[in-house]
């Protein structure tokens, strides 16, 4: 296969945006070069001219629950992790962490199971696991099960230690509330990436846990107490403290004000986006079932019969799309659903278009709506939605 080159009005690398530039992907797919307006081409590429649009980097997605009908859990098989990695594939996000909600041991250990053996069969698209709970806030539960929640065990946390060195990435949201700060070094040393969220603790807990070793916030805002003014809490201390913070820009979970709040304290790169998807992500479906409860799916919120949130249902490019149209530079807002979020999984070859880098790109058009994707530089078709 010869080399493929593909052109576009703007190309963003992972840090900035090059006008009327282009991107060549080797036949290994992977990232060749990226060529300035104006340079020449390699001779024999097979070219492919965009348009107007801009071209970037596949996201990365570090929080979602589903896809295309079916969400992680006790069901979940290797035919199930590829189908819901393909998904996001077709709706932007090149790799995904596949979401665990607050489920049973025996649950979470085969979750595990299967995300080792996808990871050992290199399923395009997984990058990890990301485990939300169980071990979190009954006060602060969302859409989590109240009868799976529970302070950590020397079990848990031998099969989450073991988990972490086997797993190419793993995410344990935790509450400090169900953890102690041992348990919290113990991941951090097994390889665990530990996010604090679902969680009622003052800003002192949260500010001892990372000490500990917790080095994100789990969708800021949502599943925990609000900032006050003598009580600001978890959220208080995501904003002030040097914690990274995911956040769900939909325009439902966080309000607007609140979402310009978080990228004004949050101005270091330590703010990244998630879709926090569930199955009805990449699917006309309206509604699903999650450990027995109906979600509803109605006008881009998706809630539990008693209205209570229960995942988003929006992809990565229209979070972009949606800071965007809140006034921020397209370049941030692009690095936070790319090269920020692979960083944080130490995925090196994700998230930018340096040379070596896999060829797996978006292009997006000039208000920010996904018009193509290209997996290792070949075009996939995007799913109905």
């Amino acid at each position: 296969m010869m080399t493929r080159v593909l052109k576009a009005t703007k190309i963003f690398d992972g840090w900035r945006i090059h006008p009327d530039a282009a991107v060549s992907i080797n036949a290994d797919g992977r990232i060749a070069a990226l060529h300035p307006a104006g340079t020449p081409l390699p001779a024999t590429a097979q070219v492919t001219d965009l348009g107007e649009g801009i071209l970037a980097p596949g996201m990365v997605d570090l929080q979602v629950n589903g896809g295309d009908g079916v969400l992680i859990g006790k069901d979940t098989d290797i035919a199930q992790i590829e189908r819901i990695c393909g998904t996001h594939m077709r709706l932007g996000a090149s790799a995904i962490l596949p979401t665990l909600i607050s489920d049973t041991a025996e649950v979470t250990r085969k979750v595990i199971a299967v995300g080792i053996e996808a990871a050992r069969r290199e399923i395009p698209g997984f990058a990890g696991l990301h485990l939300e709970g169980p071990h979190l806030d009954p006060a602060r539960k969302g859409a989590h099960d109240p009868a799976h929640l529970r302070a950590m065990g020397s079990q848990d946390l031998e099969m989450l230690c073991a988990a972490a060195r086997s797993l190419p990435a793993l995410i344990v949201t935790v509450a400090p509330e169900q953890v102690t700060h041992e348990q919290i070094l113990s991941l951090r040393r097994a390889g665990a990436i530990v996010s604090l969220g679902h969680s009622g603790c003052s800003a002192a807990e949260a500010r001892g846990a990372h000490a500990a070793g917790a080095e994100l916030v789990t969708h800021l805002y949502n599943g925990m107490g609000a900032l006050q003014n003598r009580s600001p809490g978890l959220v208080g201390a995501a904003l002030t403290s040097p914690f990274i913070v995911g956040i769900i820009a939909d325009g439902v979970h966080v309000a607007p004000e609140s979402l310009l709040v978080a990228l004004t304290m949050k101005q270091d790169e330590t703010l990244f986006l998630v879709s926090d998807a569930m199955a009805a992500a990449g699917s006309t479906a309206d509604q699903f079932t999650l450990n027995g409860r109906q979600i509803m799916r109605r006008k881009g919120r998706l809630t539990l019969e008693d209205g209570t949130l229960a995942g988003a249902d929006i992809s990565l490019p229209q979070s972009v799309a949606l800071l965007v149209r809140l006034g921020v530079d397209p370049a941030r807002a692009l690095a936070m659903a790319s090269r920020i979020p692979a960083r944080i999984i130490g995925a090196k070859d994700r998230g930018h278009l340096e040379p070596g880098a896999r060829g797996d790109v978006v292009f997006l058009s000039n208000t920010f709506e996904l018009e193509k994707v290209f997996i290792a530089g070949r075009a996939q078709v995007l799913p109905q939605t």
